[in-house]
């Protein structure tokens, strides 16, 4: 009698995956964002995407371990600020809020389409917990469909002044932690492009600025100076480090302010005194309110 040979069995999907893969992670959401093709496979974009969320999360997650327990179900919060399809929104969901059982992610976003895909991709995984709104940064911060206090303000590569109306809506919603990515600081870069030649006459440092690329780069650096020390002047603890992983942008700066209540009025002082070497003063009038109070207070 012959030996029938019994056919393999297929190996399991999950033993398939990319061991990129985190296990327990949806793959329907891996899928829908387009990080896992139909067949569950990476391409070397989607590879370097992945990596860059999940190195982002781990600062993240850090984060929301150490929020006080919470019986509210809607606790903690966390808002999402520029949140374009919400890749981050998803992955943070499903990597920790799925498994703890509460909390809520806010995801705003400018782009009604990308408010629309996200809201449904949300109802179609049952991640109920997350909610999408078409607000810029600013009306977020007047909404009524925000709650009064976020525990932590995330804004990644939020445009120009966008991080400073993140940092504004952090401030008004007294987020215990803020996790910033800036991106295109072009507001300060204008003002020194504008007062050019009034600060060439008055102070050497202008020639920091005298060429238009240098123009950029120190709008750019000392746009980032400015919001570290208005963050520690409303008495935040500012830890800035790059970005490891996100080497396909040039945008690598990473903002971490966590709340003490400890107000630095030097970082005040200091502010002001940087507005006033660069010109800036307007900036204490829009961008820095309350700066004269914290400095003298």
């Amino acid at each position: 009698m012959k030996n029938k040979t019994r056919p393999s069995k297929s190996p399991d999907a999950t033993q398939m995956l990319p061991s990129e893969v985190r296990p327990g992670q949806s793959i329907e959401l891996l899928k829908a964002l387009h990080i896992l093709t139909r067949e569950g496979k990476l391409n070397q974009d989607s590879r370097r995407k992945l990596k860059q969320v999940y190195h982002l999360f781990q600062f993240i997650e850090k984060l929301l371990k150490e929020l006080p327990a919470s019986q509210d179900a809607a606790q903690p919060t966390l808002a999402d600020h520029g949140a374009g399809k919400s890749y981050l929104g998803f992955i943070i969901y499903d990597l920790y809020f799925k498994a703890l059982g509460r909390g809520t992610i806010f995801g705003i976003e400018t782009r009604p389409e990308l408010v629309e895909s996200s809201r449904a991709l949300a109802m179609r995984l049952g991640f109920e917990r997350m909610q999408f709104f078409n607000l810029t940064v600013a009306q977020a911060a007047q909404s009524d469909l925000l709650p009064a206090h976020i525990d932590v303000v995330t804004a990644l590569h939020a445009c120009d002044t966008a991080t400073d109306d993140a940092i504004a809506f952090g401030l008004q919603k007294k987020a215990k932690y803020m996790v910033l990515v800036p991106c295109c600081q072009a507001e300060l870069a204008a003002h020194l492009r504008q007062n050019k030649a009034l600060n060439l006459n008055r102070t050497p440092l202008a020639e920091l600025w005298r060429h238009p690329l240098h123009t950029r780069e120190i709008g750019s650096q000392l746009t980032n100076v400015l919001r570290c020390l208005y963050l520690e002047a409303h008495g935040y603890q500012v830890t800035v480090t790059e970005l490891v992983g996100w080497e396909h942008s040039m945008k690598n700066e990473l903002i971490l302010a966590h709340y003490t209540g400890h107000k630095k009025h030097s970082a005040a002082e200091r502010l002001l005194a940087l507005l006033r070497e660069f010109g800036l003063e307007t900036l204490s009038e829009s961008r820095f309110v309350g700066l004269s109070t914290l400095a003298t207070s």
